[in-house]
């Protein structure tokens, strides 16, 4: 389980294919201070296990699944990515839970200046928006956000200065594919809501 705040950016320092996926070694300095074999990472918001660490980074694999459900098949080295170790609970909630299981992938269509930030339009796989809610919360390459428009074809983040420049958001432009993970609650809440339906159906 994560929060949806950044901690640092890594960099994606080597890569190598596998049969059974790929293996990314990032360099890091806060993520990787207390990291060891079996910790969880979310690594542009997608949670990966460290499987070995080396001088100034760390490994993880990815799966053929993981490959094909989010970005990471598209990362090469030299490429920043957004890092976050697995919450504590003893630690404040800054963001909201993120699990770190990413949803989809969607695009980003429009980057527009507003005051010192950007506007930022997401197309949102339609599956995916009936989850999506203004003023609600959503996790994009891992970093938590608030919904601040629903558009046709997806919504709209405000994105703050801050955030631009502590994460790999400062670099997006239109057709720049990102991770997608949906608000807990709301994937929950739907499900019930499915289930409610069906069981008054049957009635």
């Amino acid at each position: 389980m994560f929060t949806g705040l950044v901690e640092e950016m890594g960099r994606i320092e080597k890569l190598e294919a596998r049969p059974q996926g790929r293996r990314y070694w990032i360099s890091a300095s806060r993520v990787r201070e207390d990291a060891g074999p079996g910790d969880s990472v979310a690594i542009n918001g997608c949670c990966l296990t460290i499987v070995g660490l080396t001088p100034g980074s760390f490994e993880v694999e990815a799966v053929p699944e993981t490959l094909r459900r989010t970005t990471l098949g598209a990362l090469e080295p030299g490429e920043p990515v957004n890092l976050e170790r697995s919450l504590r609970f003893d630690q404040r909630l800054g963001g909201h839970l993120v699990q770190g299981h990413v949803d989809d992938v969607a695009e980003v269509r429009r980057v527009v200046p507003e005051g010192n930030g950007r506007r930022i339009t997401l197309a949102v796989p339609r599956p995916l928006l009936r989850y999506v809610a203004e003023k609600g919360s959503i996790a994009v390459d891992g970093v938590s956000l608030t919904v601040a428009a629903l558009v046709p074809e997806g919504c709209e983040i405000a994105y703050i200065p801050h955030t631009l420049a502590v994460t790999v958001a400062g670099a997006y432009a239109p057709g720049r594919r990102v991770n997608l993970e949906v608000d807990l609650i709301a994937r929950y809440l739907a499900r019930l809501t499915d289930v409610a339906g069906v069981e008054g159906e049957t009635k």
